[in-house]
């Protein structure tokens, strides 16, 4: 572990010897995709996002909008991966912002995307919930009440980071392949069938019919939001073999192989239901979209799969964001922002070489969050799923937009030998101010995506909120700056070098 500017290591040895880092060479190149594509949980993406997307926004061109977005976030990625080739450090965007716009840039994303990670594992359990009360209620008639399950994945997120990340690898490599499965089989039959009642048509893949429809805008967002979470494939670059080339490999298919996915799956399951009545379909039955044509063109025992799917989906979705966030805290207290992190959730498992306390608190705080959304009467999914993704997905995209700049800056003063037009200047130049449209689309359609909670206090507090932990950042790091200038030289500064580590 290194730092730059001639500053003394972050991770280095403490009073009884030991490194406080995460393990080496825990995961793959296959391992991280899979990481980061279940942060974007395929079938909770399709089968949650599609029907609205169909009803409320751009309609039949629902599928050009996962086009639209894969183009813009493929731009995007291309600056985020180059940064990556010369940066590995587990705090991803804290890392690559402080070191291309200054720590105290570098801070205040640090704690956004920390603030992000956080409340989304609260809000996948609000829908897992939902989704296995619901779905054990219409097969088996039992009804087990939805904060058991709350309990249930909150304890096997806790797990999964405590035992490190190739444990939590392993379980989200079945989860995922069976829920990419289901979706496929259902895609692949309609296409094998000619396209469904009205055969096939290129007009759902239109990227003009994108910006079409009742709310082109919301639609778009919408399309965005299904890709939240790829960008954590750099922050296991530490434990990654061969960072420098697995975590921009890994970038760069999570976000095309998603993107090529949500294209096909959207499209077959509008074209399987038919163009016609598609957007009546997904207005009075939303999940019928897709139940229809798997039924029709599967057969009743996949729609019963499907239903269970649903839910591994969400939890695999859950504990990617809770290792998310552990990361992040880790990557933030073994640096002391505060002197009492370093030696708490900037510890490492001295087997496991997890970040265990980091997963710890991360579990305590989703507790507390859901017991706050239970008091104020929120449903697990209308109110606590819908309120905090909205939340997160408002300070990631942020983040993202900020690290697009940062790029921009980053190679203008380093590495002249990497300098390129498009790959460090054109790329995240386009790619920030898409970003940042994306946020005016997530500001100006905030009240049609959340729903029945339009009015709630925490979705108006939302933007203020975001302020307010980006406003905390700037000040603490200011504060470092006059008063502990050799703990401002660290933030941000912990990275991996390509030495005798690895």
């Amino acid at each position: 572990m290194a730092v730059d500017e001639g500053v003394a290591p972050a991770a280095k040895t403490d009073e009884g010897g030991t490194v406080h880092r995460l393990k080496p060479n825990a995961i793959g190149l296959l391992g991280v995709v899979f990481m980061a594509v279940a942060t974007a949980a395929p079938i909770t993406a399709m089968t949650g996002n599609v029907p609205f997307m169909v009803s409320a926004g751009n309609g039949i061109g629902a599928p050009a909008s996962y086009l639209v977005a894969m183009v813009v976030l493929a731009i995007f990625s291309v600056g985020f991966t180059s940064m990556a080739k010369h940066i590995t450090s587990t705090g991803a965007f804290y890392g690559f912002i402080s070191y291309g716009l200054g720590r105290t840039a570098g801070l205040a994303s640090g704690l956004l995307a920390t603030f992000a990670y956080v409340v989304f594992e609260p809000a996948l359990i609000g829908i897992f919930s939902t989704f296995a009360t619901g779905t054990l209620k219409d097969q088996t008639g039992v009804h087990i009440p939805w904060w058991a399950f709350a309990v249930l994945m909150l304890a096997v997120n806790a797990m999964g980071t405590w035992f490190g990340v190739s444990v939590a690898e392993k379980l989200l490599v079945v989860l995922l392949a069976t829920e990419v499965t289901i979706l496929a089989a259902m895609a692949v039959s309609v296409a094998f069938h000619g396209g469904g009642p009205n055969g096939f048509s290129l007009d759902p893949v239109n990227p003009v019919n994108a910006f079409k429809g009742t709310s082109a805008g919301l639609g778009l967002f919408f399309a965005f939001w299904s890709w939240v979470g790829f960008e954590s494939t750099a922050m296991y670059g530490e434990e990654s073999r061969n960072p420098k080339k697995i975590i921009p490999k890994a970038t760069m298919i999570s976000v095309l192989g998603v993107g090529v996915f949500y294209v096909f799956v959207s499209w077959m399951a509008i074209s399987g239901t038919g163009e016609s009545k598609a957007v009546d379909v997904a207005t009075a039955n939303p999940l019928q979209l897709f139940f229809g044509p798997t039924e029709q063109y599967v057969g009743h025992w996949a729609v019963d799969v499907m239903q269970w799917l649903m839910i591994t989906g969400s939890l695999a979705c859950g504990m990617a964001f809770h290792n998310c966030a552990a990361r992040y805290m880790y990557a933030l207290g073994r640096e002391g922002v505060l002197p009492s992190l370093k030696h708490t959730v900037g510890r490492t498992h001295p087997r496991h070489g997890s970040p265990h306390v980091a997963g710890l608190v991360q579990t305590i705080v989703t507790a507390v969050l859901l017991l706050a959304f239970w008091a104020a009467g929120k449903d697990p999914y209308s109110g606590t799923y819908v309120l905090l993704a909205i939340l997160g997905t408002m300070a990631i995209l942020i983040v993202q937009a900020v690290c697009s700049f940062a790029v921009l800056a980053y190679f203008r003063t380093h590495h002249p030998e990497s300098r390129h037009w498009f790959r460090t200047f054109t790329a995240p130049l386009v790619g920030g101010i898409a970003m940042l449209a994306v946020v005016v689309l997530l500001v100006s359609n905030m009240s049609a995506a959340a729903g029945t909670e339009s009015g709630s206090l925490v979705l108006k507090a939302t933007p203020w909120l975001v302020a307010a932990v980006a406003a905390l950042g700037i000040g603490y790091a200011q504060y470092l700056k006059r008063r502990s200038p050799e703990r401002y030289l660290l933030l941000g500064r912990t990275v991996l070098e390509e030495t005798k580590e690895r």
